[in-house]
């Protein structure tokens, strides 16, 4: 069955870390309510949701993405590049105990799940402000003996990776191509967004249908012109903390590969 870990909106999300947004209010309450309907949405295509607690300790901690890569064979436990995020791996690393072994990233890496797009056994990883190239190199050694190939790609104007590059699919994504190194990825099917929503690249793939947020309307046609589902999610309130719709579950087979 596939399973998707989430944790609930803490009250300190107005807290948060922020790279590239101005800080502007945010509405606590609404914030939570979205992040319902998004756990809901992923009940309703089938996937059995495990939604930790809000800690509100950690104003991001609803990002769980962040801090582990989930494979079919292990749990990478990561070390995050923001420095106040780094008690999260403890929770998450609990959580997923019961399902994979875990390896750990170790300094002087620093990685974050938001910079890992699986495409079959290749992982992109993204250098950017919160990976790292040791960082990099780690997920390789803990995950080569796996079958699995690491490529790095650099990351620019954005968070992390999968804000700019996203799978639909198959060997197909979604991408802002202003805003990471295109070069690793020129074998995939590329679909861009559209030219003035250029946040609009992070969606998730889920149950055979694309989820992205209800204020990329353009690129939503685009995809559904070309053949693909979409359900489009208000998180209006969620995006002022730069959601975006991978980050905030962490999802995997529950077939424990402890078993």
């Amino acid at each position: 069955m596939w399973t998707a870990i989430t944790r609930r909106v803490s009250d300190s999300i107005t807290r948060c870390e922020l790279e590239f947004l101005a800080r502007t209010p945010i509405d606590a309450a609404r914030a939570a309510a979205q992040h319902l309907a998004y756990e809901e949405c992923l009940r309703r295509l089938g996937f059995s949701v495990i939604s930790l607690a809000p800690d509100p300790a950690f104003p991001d901690g609803l990002f769980v993405e962040d801090p582990a890569v989930v494979l079919d064979e292990i749990a990478v436990i990561c070390r995050m590049g923001a420095v106040s995020r780094r008690g999260e791996a403890e929770s998450i690393a609990a959580a997923l105990a019961a399902y994979r072994p875990l390896e750990w990233i170790r300094e002087p890496a620093t990685i974050e799940g938001g910079d890992v797009m699986r495409i079959g056994k290749t992982l992109y990883c993204g250098i950017s402000r919160r990976t790292n190239p040791e960082g990099a190199r780690q997920l390789a050694q803990a995950t080569e003996r796996f079958g699995y190939r690491v490529v790095p790609a650099a990351v620019g104007g954005c968070l992390h990776l999968k804000s700019a590059i996203c799978p639909l699919g198959g060997d197909a994504v979604l991408v802002n191509r202003k805003l990471i190194d295109m070069q690793p990825f020129a074998r995939l099917e590329l679909f861009d967004v559209a030219e003035d929503e250029p946040s609009a690249a992070n969606v998730l793939e889920a149950g055979g249908k694309i989820i992205l947020p209800a204020s990329f309307p353009k690129t939503r046609r685009m995809l559904e012109k070309a053949g693909f589902e979409v359900i489009a999610l208000d998180l209006s309130e969620l995006q002022k903390a730069e959601a975006g719709v991978t980050c905030s579950s962490l999802i995997f087979t529950a077939d424990s590969a402890l078993s």
